[in-house]
């Protein structure tokens, strides 16, 4: 029957949704370096062979792990972006994000270890897949709208603005939990001034 699936791809479905899950909390608290995939396989009662079933090796378990945690970052983003003036959506992504980045999981993930496992260049690949993209569209709707006017190309606009999320991205990441909440609030304040000198 058509769209019903077997017992064993329900079987290899939850041994990679396993995988993915256990290897998140491993990487996450051990970092990437110190995770091994025997550990993986361990912690998701599998064996060694079906983690290499699913996965080439450990950098392509990593991008997998890393591709989840950008997904849902873009999902909660534009979920908080509810207000139909385009500038308050804008300041409702924002908001999201430094939540999201805010979160020891995806923070330590996504900011600290995606750069040494993956490398500088393909870490900026995947920024580029998921966080630019995202950030070009809500500067271009800014700017459609009349929300924002800049001297400067649409491209440059959407650098500035790439790359002052992606610094508060790395700050969080390195604040004590102590202090997170503040350097938080006192982040989205200075971005939402920068971002507000560029309205009409």
């Amino acid at each position: 029957m058509t769209g019903v699936k077997s017992r064993r791809e329900l079987y290899s479905e939850a041994t990679r949704a396993a995988v993915l899950e256990q290897a998140t909390a491993l990487f996450a608290e051990r970092g990437y370096a110190g995770t091994l995939l025997e550990d993986v396989a361990a912690a998701a009662q599998v064996t060694r062979g079906a983690v290499y079933h699913h996965f080439a090796g450990k950098q392509a378990l990593f991008e997998a792990v890393l591709d989840e945690q950008e997904s849902r970052m873009m999902a909660a983003v534009r979920a908080a972006a509810t207000s139909p003036d385009p500038w308050q959506a804008a300041m409702q992504a924002l908001d999201a994000f430094l939540d999201r980045c805010c979160e020891p999981v995806y923070g330590r993930l996504c900011w600290q270890e995606a750069p040494t496992a993956l490398g500088f260049q393909r870490w900026q690949e995947y920024e580029q897949k998921y966080a630019y993209g995202l950030v070009a569209g809500f500067i271009e709707n800014l700017r459609e709208s009349g929300g924002i006017e800049t001297a400067a190309t649409l491209e440059t606009t959407v650098d500035f603005c790439f790359w002052m999320l992606g610094g508060a991205g790395l700050a969080l990441v390195n604040t004590p939990e102590t202090d997170k909440q503040r350097v938080r609030d006192e982040w989205g304040r200075l971005m939402q001034r920068a971002l507000a000198g560029l309205r009409p």
